[in-house]
């Protein structure tokens, strides 16, 4: 009987990776950026070159084409849905939109979720009040609104910090339910000056 040979088990070919930027960028994306709108984007929490990048690639520079940011982020469907019925606005979703740069804001704003900063304590303190994916669109809104008014009135971004921007909120909460108590006949007293009167009455 003849021999047969057998081939011998061959291992598989090696795997070879692809990176997923398929058309990696040869120039400075960051200077060349500063040097078109004469200001630093990566500056705000979450925003990296290349998301900057992509947004201006949608918006232009020319931000006079809205009258304000809430337009421009309006423009981008990064605003809640605005139908009434009965005086009452039935719809708040956002309008559907296949824009990049929104796209690419909503993924800026997942990377500030755990970042110290104020936008961080703003991301959390949606997250807590409507749920991670409207939170998520609420500081994509905040994002496209400081690139506007980075790109318009040629200003820098400068972050407050997570401890400033908590008792900034916690001010406006407390302003709030001073005029609430107000409006009611009622008068908001501070637990420590309360303590310390009772005890000068002793």
């Amino acid at each position: 009987m003849p021999d047969v040979e057998t081939d011998a088990p061959q291992s598989p070919p090696a795997r070879t990776w692809r990176s997923s930027r398929s058309n990696p960028l040869s120039f400075d994306v960051q200077a060349s950026l500063e040097a078109m709108t004469g200001v630093d984007l990566t500056q705000i929490d979450g925003i990296d070159s290349l998301t900057a990048l992509k947004v201006i690639s949608e918006i232009g520079l020319d931000m006079t084409r809205w009258p304000t940011s809430k337009h421009c982020a309006a423009w981008l469907g990064l605003c809640p849905g605005n139908q009434l019925s009965g005086g009452k606005r039935y719809r708040m979703r956002s309008k559907p939109s296949a824009n990049r740069a929104a796209t690419a804001l909503r993924l800026a704003a997942q990377g500030v979720a755990n970042s110290h900063s104020a936008l961080g304590a703003y991301d959390r303190r949606m997250r807590a009040r409507l749920g991670a994916p409207k939170a998520m669109t609420a500081t994509a809104h905040k994002l496209a609104r400081l690139v506007y008014s980075m790109l318009r009135y040629g200003t820098a971004y400068v972050d407050a910090g997570q401890q400033a921007y908590e008792q900034k909120y916690r001010d406006r909460v407390l302003t709030n339910l001073q005029r609430k108590a107000k409006a009611f006949g009622y008068q908001l007293v501070h637990v420590e000056d309360l303590d310390e009167g009772v005890a000068s009455t002793l």
